[in-house]
């Protein structure tokens, strides 16, 4: 059976989350696939186009669900945020991944554009939108990023999600009283 793209990613994401970014190189994923690493290159003309690829799919997970009815602006970034944390949570390097993409891949931009769109629901104008979205994006990536590397072998789940529910918070304050107050 002909290699296809999509086994291409697929063994690529069991890779990195078996094994981490580090070890995701084109010939480990070659071998795993069973064929010489030339071959990946007919579906990705290079690593970093793997790795945005891989970045998206893993974004994508984030947009799987739909907003709960009735959530006011808060609720829905801490519920956006949370998501975004917890899925990269569940793929080993996942908040380095994503924090690596060349350019954004169009479910990051999915997913921005559901930050923008809750900050102007509760009144922001595009420039604070943009700018509480990017707030944000850079909170959740550098706190799961940081989470990744050194707190996860150190302290419990449940510290850490309570820790990370109080600086979103305050996050969130920040950006009521900044660009929407």
């Amino acid at each position: 059976m002909p290699l296809r793209q999509a086994d291409v990613l697929q063994g690529a994401m069991e890779l990195l989350d078996e094994d981490g970014l580090d070890e995701l190189t084109t010939r480990r994923l070659a071998q795993r696939l069973g064929v010489r690493a030339g071959a990946l290159y007919w579906h990705y003309p290079s690593k970093a186009a793997l790795l945005d690829a891989l970045a998206d799919r893993i974004i994508g997970e984030m947009l799987t669900q739909p907003p709960a009815d009735g959530q006011d602006w808060p609720d829905r970034l801490r519920d956006l945020a949370t998501r975004a944390r917890t899925t990269m949570l569940a793929h080993r390097d996942g908040a380095r991944l994503l924090a690596s993409f060349t350019a954004p891949p169009p479910n990051a931009l999915a997913f921005f554009g559901s930050l923008t769109d809750t900050l102007r629901s509760a009144g922001a104008d595009d420039r604070a939108a943009h700018l509480g979205a990017d707030v944000v994006t850079s909170f959740v990536n550098g706190y799961t990023l940081e989470e990744q590397a050194r707190q996860a072998a150190v302290l419990p789940l449940e510290q850490r999600d309570a820790t990370f529910r109080l600086e979103l918070d305050i996050v969130i304050a920040g950006i009521r009283v900044q660009l929407l107050g």
